[in-house]
């Protein structure tokens, strides 16, 4: 039998115009679910609905009656990475959290830090801030280990990371989250010191009198630096891998570097 070599040439080259147009319709297809899966896990199409305090300065807080800190700026640039825009949904400490639980944030954005506990029921992103601890007390304190306050009064907000590793260390806690408020409650000395985070103090000694006050930077050994993230739900991995992908991009552009210097006088992102 004789071999007709035109129709087998056509009849490869069909072949392989199959394979070659199956090949690219199912990455195309692969690469537009990866590029819009996380869109359909938002909210409201085209908004990226971020929960925070709205009082914590200088992570979110008011100035002049506008929204504003280093982790407003950092979700409109994370949503402009996203390719959407960001809505702020101010909302008290104690509610923020059941918030994304019950949906009504797409993240949560408030110097969260992944504890085993909420990793049992959230997800969370690459981190955006390292935050090395702080023991603040009065001046002349000799209050300058975490060991050291057992059995001493701190000033600490219910529920925060502050207040977990205070109340393992063995002290008393007298409950206010107001940073301001905890500082002046240690002048007075109604509280013998508050753990928080060196950037906080960053923050606060650019714009505030410290005089009356001292700050010790807890040792890693005594405290891992917090790595800050954003939390999303449980079953939202696709949007938390883009809001990953995206605070990535940030670090390496300078994005992240500029606004924590412009918000804490430090580079905290490392």
């Amino acid at each position: 039998m004789k071999l007709n070599l035109k129709k087998l040439a056509a009849a490869l080259t069909a072949m392989v115009g199959a394979l070659t147009l199956a090949t690219f319709t199912h990455t195309h297809t692969q690469a537009t679910h990866a590029a819009t899966s996380y869109k359909s896990q938002l909210l409201k199409k085209g908004e990226l609905t971020i929960g925070l305090e709205g009082t914590y300065k200088p992570y979110s807080y008011r100035q002049n009656g506008k929204l504003t800190g280093f982790e407003v700026e950092l979700g409109k640039a994370v949503a402009k990475q996203m390719g959407v825009k960001a809505k702020f949904v101010p909302t008290k400490w104690d509610s923020l959290i059941a918030g994304l639980g019950s949906g009504k944030f797409d993240t949560v954005m408030n110097n969260i830090t992944p504890t085993p506990a909420r990793r049992k029921a959230y997800l969370f992103s690459t981190p955006y801030i390292y935050s090395r601890s702080a023991l603040i007390t009065k001046s002349g304190s000799k209050l300058t280990t975490l060991k050291g306050v057992k059995g001493k009064t701190l000033v600490e907000g219910t529920g925060t990371d502050n207040a977990l590793v205070a109340k393992k260390a063995g002290a008393k806690l007298i409950d206010d989250g107001d940073f301001t408020t905890a500082l002046q409650m240690i002048r007075q000395g109604r509280a013998a010191g508050t753990i928080n985070s060196m950037p906080a103090w960053y923050a606060y000694k650019q714009s505030n009198d410290t005089k009356g006050l001292k700050v010790t930077e807890l040792k890693k050994s005594e405290v891992a630096p917090a790595k800050i993230a954003a939390m999303v739900g449980k079953h939202n991995g696709a949007l938390r891998n883009r809001i990953s992908k995206a605070i990535k991009v940030l670090k390496k552009n300078g994005t992240l570097t500029r606004l924590s210097k412009k918000y804490f006088g430090n580079d905290i992102t490392k």
